[in-house]
C-alpha cells in the first residue's frame, strides 16, 4: 500500500518536470525564432535603406 503511493506521488512528479521542461523547450524556441525573424527584417531594411 505505502509503495504504490510512493510510486504514484514519483510518477506524477516525473510527469509534471517532463511538461515543464517541455514548456521550457518551446519557449526559448518561440522566442529564438521570433528574434531571428526581427534580425532579418533589420538587414533588410538597412539593405533597402542602403541603395
Amino acid at each position: 500500500m505505502e509503495t504504490s503511493v510512493i510510486l504514484n506521488t514519483l510518477f506524477l512528479l516525473a510527469l509534471v518536470l517532463l511538461v515543464v521542461v517541455s514548456g521550457g523547450v518551446l519557449y526559448l524556441t518561440t522566442i529564438e525564432w521570433r528574434d531571428r525573424r526581427r534580425q532579418d527584417q533589420d538587414k533588410r531594411i538597412k539593405k533597402s535603406k542602403n541603395r
